[in-house]
């Protein structure tokens, strides 16, 4: 069985409401990938999510750890969720680096996916910042230094331009009638990068041998707000999990 790891889209809301003389504050937890993952389930694939607030403490930080996966996917969770962990945070103890770990694992291997979001690649205000880790070499795509988000309440159609491409086999005839998207983090080709899909002439999805291992990019949302609600519906859209997760996993 493929192992697939998902590493963030969720978060924690809090709200203060106010009712006259009197105030009080809620918590609230929202995850956004619960139809990603219904997705890939159609296609015979299991996927277990680690969610935002766990990945500090929880996130594999040596390639032997992540060993335990064939296919990890970060989502929407910034770099420092990886390398700010409790013990370094809280303790100012040493700690092995898991984005050093992650990149050292997808070139002895291992398959690597970053989804599009306001905490992916360089974000929103530039706050996800992986720019400047040790996984940035080994994506298909280079990052902007600023803010790089493109929001499209308009929406904006994704085209296929490799529908040669495995990952693309699956969905590739249906890509006509895909309902369009409401946004995404814009990035760069690498030389050594296989565009399959672009959005208003941006990268979508792009696909890259490293090492012996793979990692690919899909710049959009797996969910609100960005991957609206008739694109989740849309027939195509586990086809074009499966795709992107079975390529990744040399399935």
């Amino acid at each position: 069985m493929t192992r697939i790891l998902l590493a963030g889209e969720s978060w924690i809301s809090t709200a203060t409401h106010v009712k006259g003389f009197d105030e009080f504050s809620s918590t609230t937890f929202h995850t956004g990938a619960d139809a990603f993952i219904a997705a890939a389930a159609t296609e015979g694939l299991e996927i277990e999510q680690m969610y935002a607030h766990d990945v500090p403490g929880s996130f594999p930080r040596t390639v032997e750890a992540l060993s335990a996966y064939d296919v990890v996917i970060l989502s929407d969770v910034g770099a420092n969720s990886f390398v700010l962990s409790p013990e370094v945070f809280l303790e100012g103890r040493r700690t092995d680096n898991p984005l050093l770990a992650l990149a050292e694992w997808t070139r002895g291997g291992g398959g690597l996916m970053m989804a599009g979001g306001y905490l992916s690649f360089t974000g929103f205000q530039a706050r996800a910042n992986f720019a400047r880790t040790a996984v940035a070499d080994v994506l298909p795509v280079t990052m902007l230094d600023a803010d790089d988000r493109v929001e499209a309440p308009q929406g904006v159609a994704m085209a296929v331009t490799d529908p040669s491409h495995p990952v693309a086999a699956g969905w590739g005839e249906q890509a006509a009638s895909a309902p369009t998207l409401l946004g995404y983090n814009v990035v760069r080709p690498r030389e050594d990068a296989t565009v399959v899909a672009t959005v208003d002439d941006d990268v979508l999805v792009a696909t890259r041998e490293v090492g012996e291992g793979r990692s690919l990019v899909w710049t959009s949302d797996i969910g609100p707000h960005w991957c609206p609600e008739d694109f989740l519906a849309w027939d195509g859209f586990a086809p074009l999990v499966g795709g992107m997760l079975r390529w990744l996993a040399k399935a």
